[in-house]
């Protein structure tokens, strides 16, 4: 993630500052082209920040939304707040009653589940050789 953050800013960078140059060198003989190449780099810079942020951001929430749909009794989750359980009854409202030990029962939000944990609880163990 370091990385790609490290790789956008300089890309940015290169792209704001080549921008800034007038398209003659000294600026002495500007035509007009110096408006459409700075349309050029903004139009890059948009493309970049798409890639990066927001198309992962989206890609992520399509996929939270798909887990949490597919949610049913039973299933074993853990919560954004860290709590465990198992899915003892979908409500009509949108809510989960989840049972937290034997007998013991909570209303939550479906949108409480965390998909990062769930899925590592969910995960088979790994057999040592």
């Amino acid at each position: 993630m370091k990385s790609r953050i490290n790789y956008l800013l300089a890309i940015t960078g290169l792209l704001f500052f080549s921008a800034c140059t007038p398209p003659g060198g000294d600026g002495a003989k500007s035509g007009g082209s110096g408006g459409t190449i700075q349309l050029v780099f903004l139009g890059l810079m948009i493309l970049v920040f798409w890639m990066f942020f927001i198309r992962p951001q989206a890609k992520r929430a399509k996929n939270q939304k798909t887990f949490i749909e597919g949610m049913g009794k039973g299933d074993k989750i853990v919560t954004i707040a860290g709590i465990h359980g198992t899915i003892y009854k979908t409500n009509e409202d949108g809510t989960l009653q989840i049972e937290v030990s034997p007998g013991s029962y909570l209303k939550i939000e479906r949108s409480a589940i965390s998909m990062d944990w769930t899925a590592a609880l969910n995960k088979p163990a790994v057999e040592k050789k």
